[in-house]
C-alpha cells in the first residue's frame, strides 16, 4: 500500500552498526516512523542475531522481531576499501547508532570527536552495557548480565535463595533499545534548534537501573528490599496468580480496601471475610498470604475459568487471564484493533505487530526483514559505484 500521507521521520537516514538486540530495536522502531534505515553487516555472517535459531520458517525469532523496514548492506569495515563506502554513506545520514564492541567504533575513526569534525549535523548514537567512563567501561555485557548487575534478579522469581529468575524476554536490551530510540528522537528535535548534531551515549546497566525505581526506593537507606514472590506482588495481596477448577488460570489484581470488599461480597460470596481480622488491611493480608491464598482457592476450585472471570467482571475488579505465546498470538483484543499485518522476508510473508502508540495521522512504516547483504548492490549503485566496481569489491570481500 503506498503512504499517502508523511511519516514524522520521512528523510531522515539512520546508519547502523548494529547486532544483537539493543541497538537494532532502536533503529526498528526509527523505521517503523519512516526513517531509512540502512544496517551495515559483516559478509558472510551478517548480524549474529541471524544465527539464534530457525524458529520462524528457518529465520531466527530475534531477527524477525527486530530488523523489518531496514535495508541490509554487507561491508567488511576491517578492510581499507571499506573506509569510503562508509564515510559516503555517513556524508548522506543524519544518525550513526551503534552498539559494537566496547571501545570498537573509536578504535575506526567512529567516534563522535572524530565524526563530528567532518559531518557536523550528524548525531551519533553509542550504546553499550555501562557506558563511557567507570570501571566497568570496558567489561562485556549481555542482557541476562545486566539483569544481574543491576538487582533485576533480586526480585524476581520464588522466595527461596536459589529461586531467582530471569525477565522471560531481553529487558535490558529493551531498555537500552528504548532510551537511545528516544535519545536519537530528542537529538533530532535540537538539531532542529541547533542546527549540529549531538552524542548520545546509552547504558544498558543505566537504563534497567531507572526502571528499577520502586523497588529500590523500597529499599532505601538500607531498608529490607521488597521479597521475591515468583508472579505474585511482592507487597500487596492478593495479587497473583490463582488456579481455577477447570485447569485455568486467574491472574487477580486488588489494589485497594474498596476492591478486596467487592471481592469478598461478589466473587467469594463471603462480605464477611473483609473484615477478619487476618485480612482487612493490606499489611495484614499481604503477611497471611499462604493462608489467605489456599482460602481463594478452596473458593475457586468448583468454578471454572470464565466463571471466576465473569464475577470479577461484575464486580469490577482488576483481572487478567494467564496466556501462553499461543494464547497471545490468537489474543481477541489484538485482532478486533486490527494490530496484525503481513511483512515480506527471506522466507516469505510473515505476521507482524503493528507499533504501539498508533497515531492517526500517519500508517507505521511495515516494509519487509531483508536477507543478508539484500541491499548492498543498490546502495552502492546509488554511491556512484559501477557494476565493475561492485564485482570487484564482491571478489575482494569487501562486501
Amino acid at each position: 500500500m503506498t503512504q499517502s500521507t508523511p511519516r514524522p521521520l520521512d528523510g531522515i537516514t539512520v546508519v547502523s552498526l548494529e547486532h544483537a538486540i539493543a541497538a537494532p530495536f532502536c533503529t526498528r522502531q526509527l523505521a517503523d516512523l519512516g526513517a531509512r534505515v540502512i544496517k551495515v553487516e559483516r559478509p558472510g555472517s551478517g548480524d549474529f542475531a541471524r544465527g539464534y535459531d530457525q524458529r520462524v520458517d528457518g529465520l531466527a525469532s530475534h531477527f524477525v522481531w527486530t530488523n523489518r523496514s531496514k535495508e541490509s548492506l554487507t561491508l567488511d569495515l576491517k578492510q581499507p576499501a571499506a573506509d569510503g563506502i562508509l564515510e559516503s554513506l555517513l556524508a548522506k545520514a543524519d544518525v550513526l547508532v551503534q552498539n559494537l564492541a566496547p571501545g570498537a567504533a573509536a578504535r575506526m575513526g567512529l567516534s563522535f570527536e572524530a565524526l563530528h569534525a567532518r559531518f557536523p549535523r550528524l548525531i551519533v548514537c553509542d550504546i553499550s552495557g555501562y557506558g563511557e567512563g567507570g570501571p566497568y567501561e570496558k567489561k562485556k555485557a549481555y542482557d541476562l548480565l545486566i539483569q544481574s548487575e543491576g538487582g533485576f534478579l533480586s526480585v524476581t522469581g520464588g522466595p527461596g535463595d536459589d529461586e531467582m529468575a530471569k525477565a522471560g524476554c531481553s529487558i535490558a536490551d529493551i531498555a537500552a533499545g528504548m532510551y537511545a530510540y528516544t535519545g536519537v528522537l530528542s537529538a533530532l528535535m535540537l538539531r532542529d534548534k541547533t542546527g549540529v548534531g549531538s552524542r548520545i551515549d546509552v547504558s544498558m546497566l543505566e537504563s534497567l537501573v531507572e526502571w528499577m525505581g520502586y523497588p529500590m526506593y523500597y529499599a532505601y537507606d538500607g531498608a529490607p528490599p521488597p521479597p521475591r514472590a515468583g508472579a505474585s506482588h511482592s507487597t500487596i495481596y492478593p495479587y497473583g496468580p490463582f488456579p481455577t477448577g477447570d485447569g485455568g488460570t486467574l491472574m487477580l489484581g486488588l489494589q485497594n480496601e474498596r476492591e478486596w470488599a467487592l471481592f469478598c461480597d461478589k466473587v467469594l460470596l463471603d462480605p464477611a471475610l473483609a473484615s477478619d481480622e487476618r485480612f482487612n488491611a493490606n499489611f495484614k493480608r499481604s503477611e497471611n498470604r499462604d493462608v489467605l491464598r489456599q482460602l481463594i482457592i478452596d473458593r475457586f476450585a468448583s468454578l471454572s475459568l470464565d466463571e471466576v472471570v465473569a464475577r470479577l467482571e461484575q464486580a469490577q475488579i482488576a483481572n487478567a487471564r494467564v496466556n501462553d505465546m499461543h494464547g497471545v498470538w490468537q489474543h481477541p483484543q489484538l485482532r478486533a484493533r486490527d494490530r496484525w499485518r503481513e511483512v515480506d522476508s527471506p522466507a516469505g510473508k510473515l505476521p507482524s505487530l503493528l507499533p504501539p502508540g498508533r497515531n492517526a495521522a500517519f500508517t507505521p512504516r511495515m516494509d519487509g526483514v531483508p536477507g543478508l547483504g539484500q541491499h548492498t548492490q543498490p546502495i552502492l549503485a546509488e554511491l556512484g559505484f559501477n557494476a565493475e566496481q561492485q564485482a570487484e569489491l564482491a571478489a575482494g570481500g569487501v562486501v
